[in-house]
């Protein structure tokens, strides 16, 4: 079978969107590259594929599968077809992220000071206080520019109808940017002259753009901060993408034991002495950030650093609490939270949610529950996950026994019918689910959206979970102009 029959056989997935579209009648954004493609034939593109594979290998790019038993680092899977978008299409996602984060933002600030959306009662004072990440150690605590989320993972899919939802805020210590930026690296390898000759906005700019907002945010006026990215270290799984970006950003990779506090502000350890640290990007979660605060026993984050932190000698990037914003009980009223603060309606819609703790709620998943997926609401990497038209009877009894007795900690949507993309699978153009997850910088200037993010795909026909730490691979993403 020659390559042309090859890719105009391409059908997508029956019942779903797909973002090519049937063939031989492709939408108009993947044109040039099915063009391309037809002048490549099965070897060509295998060869390309293995390509990618021995790129990856040699440059280390791994990611932890934390449910294979073996729990050894892997290749991050990689499909060669990119996923496009046309620039009308990502002008509505940008508007409507940047609308988001700023509600998002505002909340934070009002919910560890005054609390007013608690007292206008847009938000049920209990789904706060009831929220493990809700970090009462830290109200009142003024950091630089009043911004607390500088870096964001907004997840968002595509419904059969062709519209765009966000699926789920990541607002902490969000992952994948460097596998983003990698994609783009190999795939300008595997289809340079592709690449060349369409009109992709770029993402290789990102980690300038990263290190400009670390070094705008040093509350010590100087002209050289010092910054550092603090990692939990190599049994990470994003640990490839810590020790990246702190090479791209020429920045130093730091442990919690590579540094002290010593009156109220944070010093590394050096082999010239201590140097003082006054911009920390963390990629530790709250509860390891300080033993003195959180978990005694942690021994992956800095003694006293919270003290320092409330001192204003150093700032912590993302801020540490962050967590309650992205909660998934709390998704559900980020509308409401965008018209409470901005007085605007949103522009990118949530997926319909429904919060456990309410019994008539509750019954009504139940009643439906083939239609649902049930999540924890502080879980994260689609673990702790229900698929309703999947679930046996055995673990749906489990399930729901859990959910009975800790309502509060899950919540149900409707199935979503993700968008498919072509993919080159076993020698040949598959159909499968993909959702998209920008990055987006808030700094003093405001908030930049990287052109594209990181299309995460998965890889199992008909699986809905593309998380990279449950197995899932990932495409370049293109915006075109």
């Amino acid at each position: 079978m020659g390559p042309e029959a090859l890719i105009d056989l391409y059908k997508g997935s029956p019942g779903f969107w797909d973002e090519m579209g049937n063939g031989p009648d492709f939408r108009e954004p993947y044109i040039h590259v099915v063009n391309a493609l037809k002048q490549l034939d099965v070897n060509s593109l295998q060869l390309k594929e293995k390509l990618a594979n021995d790129l990856f290998m040699n440059q280390g790019i791994t990611f932890t599968v934390y449910n294979d038993n073996a729990g050894i680092e892997r290749i991050f899977p990689f499909d060669i077809i990119p996923r496009i978008l046309k620039g009308d299409e990502w002008k509505k996602i940008e508007d409507g992220l940047k609308q988001r984060l700023r509600a998002l933002n505002l909340f934070l600030k009002d919910i560890y000071s005054e609390q007013n959306i608690l007292h206008d009662k847009i938000i049920p004072v209990e789904l706060i206080t009831s929220c493990p990440h809700y970090m009462r150690e830290v109200a009142g605590i003024q950091v630089p520019h009043d911004i607390f989320i500088h870096i964001s993972g907004i997840d968002l899919i595509r419904g059969d109808n062709g519209v765009f939802y966000v699926l789920e805020d990541n607002l902490r210590t969000p992952s994948g940017v460097s596998y983003m930026l990698e994609n783009r690296e190999i795939t300008k390898r595997l289809f340079p002259e592709l690449v060349a000759s369409s009109r992709i906005r770029r993402v290789s700019n990102y980690p300038l753009l990263l290190h400009e907002i670390l070094l705008s945010l040093s509350p010590a006026q100087i002209s050289n901060p010092n910054v550092v990215l603090l990692t939990p270290g190599i049994y990470n799984s994003a640990y490839y993408e810590h020790a990246f970006l702190a090479r791209q950003m020429g920045i130093a990779l730091v442990e919690g034991r590579d540094m002290v506090v010593d009156n109220h502000k944070v010093y590394m350890k050096t082999t010239q002495g201590l140097e003082q640290v006054h911009v920390i990007y963390r990629r530790v979660d709250d509860d390891y950030l300080d033993p003195l605060i959180f978990r005694p026993d942690s021994a992956l984050g800095v003694p006293g650093l919270m003290s320092a932190y409330r001192k204003g000698s150093v700032a912590i990037v993302n801020a540490v609490g962050n967590g309650v914003a992205d909660d998934k009980a709390i998704y559900a009223f980020v509308p409401a939270m965008i018209k409470y603060y901005l007085n605007e309606e949103p522009l990118l819609p949530n997926v319909e949610t429904y919060e456990m703790s309410n019994p008539d709620t509750r019954q009504f998943v139940f009643d439906n529950l083939t239609r649902m997926v049930i999540k924890r609401t502080n879980q994260s990497g689609g673990y702790g996950m229900v698929m309703g038209n999947k679930v046996t009877d055995e673990d749906w009894a489990k399930a729901k026994k859990e959910i009975e007795e800790d309502p509060r900690s899950f919540i149900a949507q409707p199935i979503i019918n993700l968008s498919t993309a072509p993919c080159f699978i076993d020698g040949k153009f598959e159909g499968r689910h993909v959702d998209l997850r920008p990055y987006a910088l808030c700094g003093p200037s405001g908030v930049q959206i990287v052109p594209g993010g990181l299309t995460r795909v998965a890889l199992k026909k008909g699986s809905l979970i593309v998380n990279s730490s449950q197995g899932g691979g990932s495409k370049d993403t293109w915006i075109i102009d």
